[in-house]
This record gives structure tokens, C-alpha cells and sequence, in this order.
């Protein structure tokens, strides 16, 4: 194996100068390439991450200004500056300087520029996207508490729309999760609501879904060994910073969780340089700054080096710049008391050289050259020289659309990311159950108002038939007093009975009378009372 990565050369002035190889086996104690815009420091992370890939190491890196994806093509002799780059390999060395591509594949959010990335809401967690939404403590302890049930009830959070479901669950269920796991309201739902849809608006919603990211499409080498370069189209996900700072996060905390315990390998697994590092803790609370500091420490163990690039040292917290053991430092500009500061602070974490002093270095150094302190055998640092930048050799711009193109369409994962998927999950399987309870309370209010129209049916039954026996009793009584009733035949014959019986009585009644009181006047006047009563007797008896 080679010393490591040329990285330039040290101490031009003196004869032969001091060559600055990137150890191999330290490589993952990760890094940091600093300095002011347009000293150089994107000519550097270039070179080194095509040397990276030429030992077989694969490496990402995001392409912020669109200028690195041109690591894919080999230089030209008539590109611009070419003749510049010809110089510098001359001085610093490079006896076998030509020019050459490397394997690359190209990533992007959007899917425009690349293959589509993406994650699962489950997959990010509750603390990165609180962090990417801006939320507030209470805010993430209820976004917490809705990855915890969805968790328990075994609902998978794939996209925002799964996320936005759980939600409104959550605010619907309010009372019940309260009780259960901690207060939840309606207001914070509802604010992490309104925060999912400007992240949506970000572009949020292309970041998430499936097919989800397989890790190890980035740590791929081609057939002839090289690892290959992943491209990070990041000059759209730059409009929206915190998106692109949770990526690479969640990249990372992927990584750590994905990969196995190596230690301290002959050569890294992969290798990240993070552009523009300093969106990484702008405004970023601790608790995450911590996360980013853990995550960093312990990635080395996995293989993984981690290489931050930013204009300002100090733009990196201390915790996490503490990691950083391979240091190039490009010039800084003192304009200001924070500029002075910062040189200040950078000159004082480079292993002093007595032949140089760091602070002025800093301010003097012309683009190309940095001042570079590397980890040796041991894991000491090695002493900071002033040093020239190898040139790299791939070119060094942008690609136009149809160079990009080819390189897509050869691409390991061609077609493996391209087409999104949709299956069933929290958004899917809360709208049955939705779907479900509505139906089963829309029967069981149908079944009420049948229930109800039963009985109401029921008693206008019980009423008519009472109406109708009362109807019927009536007419079974005028039936029997109609039968009770005689008939005109019956009536003919009562009546001959009685004018026969009332003759008779006379004419009885009046012999007795003549039989017993005799003929005289007087007789005839008692005989005549006495007929009266016997005929009454008599007529009582017939009737």
C-alpha cells in the first residue's frame, strides 16, 4: 500500500520540501478543510476525494456550487487553467500527472439532477424532524408521542401524508393519549401541522417515501476497483437549509446504525465531505448539536470519515472540531474582529512549527496553498506546514446536460430508485379504520331508527287491534241486544194473547161477579169492581 493520499507538498522553500500524505488508517478520524471564499478549498476537497476513489475508498460529497460533479470527467489541456494545474503537479512533484475520470454516481432530493433519495418519516425519527421543522420542546414531546403509538399500533410512517394522518388522530384522540402517554393538545397538533406543510412546500414531500435509500449503494467500488464518487446535487437543497442539514444528518445516523464495528481499518468504508458545514448548527439547539458531536465521535469505530469544509473554523462547534484530527487550512481574511478571531483560534489548534508563524501564514497564503497538519502512524498530529495543493485530476467545472445524462444512465442503480412506491401504511390503514367506525356507526344508527320505527310501527299495531276488539265488543253487544229482541210474528201473537186474554178476563170476571153478587144494582156496581180485579189477575197471567 501506498504512504496514503498525497495531499501536496510541505516547506516548498527548503530542498525537496516535506510531501503531506493523508494516512490511510487515520483517515477516519475525519477532518476539516477551512478558508475563505475562493482560496482554493473546493481544488482540495476535489483532489483528495478522486484520490479517496482511486484507492478504492468510496466517497460523498455534496455539490453546492454544481461545480464537483465534473469529478466524472477527466481535465482537458484546453481547459481553462490548465496550464496552471500543469505547473502546479511540476511543483510539488508529480513526475505522473495526467489526467483522469472517476466512477461517480449522481444523487438529488429533488430526483432532477439524480437518483431520487429518500427516507422513511420512521426512519428520520422524531428529534430530526423537529429539528427540521423548527419545532418547539412541547411541539416535539407530542410529534414523540404520535411516533410512539404509531410504533405500538404497528402503522408505518413512510411519507409526510402517513405523518399528517397520525396527527389528526392524535388531535382527535386527544383525551385518550393524554391520559396514557403525557399531554397532548390540539394547538401543538396543530402547529406541527402547519410545519409539515411548509416543509412539504420545501420540497420535504419528494424526501420522503419509498423506495427508501439502501446505504450501500453508496459504498459501491467498479470493476476496477474504484470507489465510487456520490454526487449530492445540493444547488436547489440549498435554498432550503434546514432540509439539506437534516439530510446529512440522517445520512450519518444511518451510517452509525447500518454498518458494523470495524475499528481502525487499512482504509476507510466511505469517506463524507460535508460543503458548506456551518448550516449543520446554525441556530441549532444542543440537544442536536450533541446528537451531531455523538454521531461523529463514534462513526470513526464504523469506518467512517467524516470531512467538514467551511469558510470559518469556528463555524464548527468545539465539541465536534475536537474530532476533526486531519486539518487543511486555507487563508482566512482579517476584516474583522470575528475573522481575527478566527485565525487566532485555528492557528492555535495546529501543532506548532518553529519555522512558521501561523497566525501571519494564515492571512498570506495564496489560493492553492494551505496550511496542513495530518495525523501520523501513532494518531499524533504532525507538525503544520505550509503547503502547496496537488493539483487534481478530473476537471474541474460543471457538466452540461447530456455529459450527465450518459453518466446517469450507466449508473449501478439506474432504475432502482426512479419510480416511487405507495403501499399500505398509517395514512392507508387509519382511513379503513375511519372508513370502518363511520360505517359501523352509520348501522348502528340505522339500526336505531329501525329499532325506533319498529316500535312505533309496533304500537300504532297494538292501538288499531285494542280499537278493534272495543269495535268488535260493541258490535257483539247490538248484535245480543238485537237478538234479545222478539221478531213480528212473536210480537202478532203476544199481542192476540193478550187482547185474547184481556176478553176473556172481562167476560170471567163479569160471571163471577153476577155469580157472586147477584143481579141487584148494587151487585152490579160491586160485581163490576170485583170483574175489574179478576180481569187484572187474569191479563198478569197471560201476559
Amino acid at each position: 500500500m501506498s504512504e496514503g493520499i498525497f495531499i501536496g507538498l510541505g516547506a516548498p522553500e527548503k530542498e525537496g520540501g516535506i510531501p503531506q500524505y493523508l494516512n490511510l488508517r487515520r483517515a477516519n478520524r475525519h477532518g476539516l478543510i477551512a478558508g475563505a471564499t475562493g482560496t482554493g478549498k473546493t481544488v482540495t476537497l476535489q483532489g483528495i476525494a478522486e484520490s479517496f476513489s482511486a484507492l478504492g475508498v468510496p466517497v460523498f460529497m455534496a455539490d453546492v456550487k454544481g461545480d464537483l460533479a465534473g469529478i466524472s470527467m477527466a481535465g482537458s489541456p484546453t481547459a481553462k487553467n490548465a496550464d496552471k494545474l500543469v505547473t502546479r503537479a511540476t511543483e510539488v512533484g508529480l513526475t505522473d500527472y495526467s489526467y483522469a475520470d472517476n466512477p461517480a454516481i449522481f444523487w438529488d432530493l429533488y430526483g432532477e439532477q439524480g437518483h431520487p433519495v429518500r427516507t422513511t418519516v420512521s426512519e428520520m425519527g422524531p428529534l430530526l424532524l423537529s429539528r427540521l421543522m423548527g419545532l418547539n420542546e412541547t411541539q416535539e414531546g407530542v410529534l414523540s408521542i404520535a411516533f410512539k403509538y404509531a410504533d405500538e399500533q404497528g402503522l408505518l410512517l413512510l411519507d409526510l401524508g402517513d405523518l399528517q394522518a397520525m396527527l389528526a388522530y392524535c388531535a382527535e384522540n386527544a383525551d385518550t393519549l393524554s391520559a396514557r402517554y403525557g399531554n397532548v393538545t390540539k394547538p401543538s397538533v396543530g402547529a406541527i401541522q402547519r410545519q409539515l406543510l411548509q416543509l412539504e412546500s420545501q420540497g420535504g414531500d419528494h424526501f420522503f417515501g419509498e423506495p427508501a435509500l439502501d446505504i450501500h449503494d453508496m459504498l459501491q467500488v467498479d470493476e476496477k476497483g474504484r470507489g465510487y464518487i456520490n454526487i449530492l446535487a445540493a444547488d436547489k437543497l440549498m435554498q432550503s437549509p434546514k432540509l439539506y442539514a437534516t439530510f446529512l444528518l440522517w445520512l450519518l445516523s444511518d451510517l452509525f446504525e447500518t454498518l458494523p464495528e470495524v475499528g481502525d481499518p487499512d482504509k476507510p468504508k466511505l469517506v463524507f465531505f460535508f460543503d458548506e458545514a456551518h448550516l449543520l448548527f446554525e441556530d441549532a439547539p444542543k440537544a442536536l448539536t450533541d446528537k451531531i458531536e455523538q454521531v461523529v465521535r463514534l462513526i470513526r469505530s464504523k469506518g467512517v470519515g467524516v470531512y467538514f469544509v467551511t469558510q470559518n473554523p469556528i463555524d464548527i462547534p468545539e465539541d465536534v472540531a475536537g474530532q476533526l484530527g486531519n486539518r487543511v487550512q486555507h487563508a482566512l481574511r482579517a476584516f474583522t474582529p470575528r475573522d481575527q478571531k478566527a485565525i487566532k483560534a485555528a492557528a492555535d489548534t495546529f501543532r506548532v512549527n518553529p519555522d512558521l508563524n501561523v497566525e501571519t501564514a494564515i492571512t498570506e497564503l495564496k489560493v492553492g496553498e494551505a496550511l496542513v497538519s495530518l495525523l501520523q502512524e501513532d494518531g499524533s498530529p504532525g507538525v503544520v506546514q505550509r503547503t502547496l495543493i496537488a493539483p487534481p485530476r478530473s476537471r474541474l467545472g460543471p457538466l452540461d446536460a447530456k455529459e450527465r445524462a450518459i453518466i446517469q444512465s450507466i449508473s449501478p442503480c439506474a432504475g432502482k430508485y426512479d419510480e416511487t412506491m405507495d403501499r399500505e401504511s398509517a395514512e392507508e390503514i387509519l382511513a379503513a379504520r375511519g372508513q370502518a367506525a363511520a360505517a359501523a356507526a352509520q348501522a348502528e344508527k340505522a339500526k336505531a331508527e329501525a329499532d325506533k320505527a319498529a316500535a312505533a310501527q309496533a304500537k300504532v299495531e297494538a292501538k288499531q287491534r285494542e280499537a278493534d276488539l272495543k269495535e268488535q265488543a260493541r258490535r257483539d253487544a247490538a248484535a245480543a241486544r238485537e237478538a234479545a229482541k222478539p221478531g213480528a210474528l212473536e210480537k202478532a201473537m203476544q199481542s192476540a194473547t193478550r187482547s185474547a186474554a184481556s176478553s176473556v178476563g172481562r167476560q170471567v170476571a163479569n160471571e163471577l161477579g153476577r155469580a157472586v153478587f147477584g143481579g141487584s144494582r148494587r151487585r152490579s156496581s160491586l160485581g163490576g169492581i170485583a170483574g175489574q180485579l179478576v180481569r187484572g189477575i187474569l191479563g198478569s197471567l197471560f201476559k
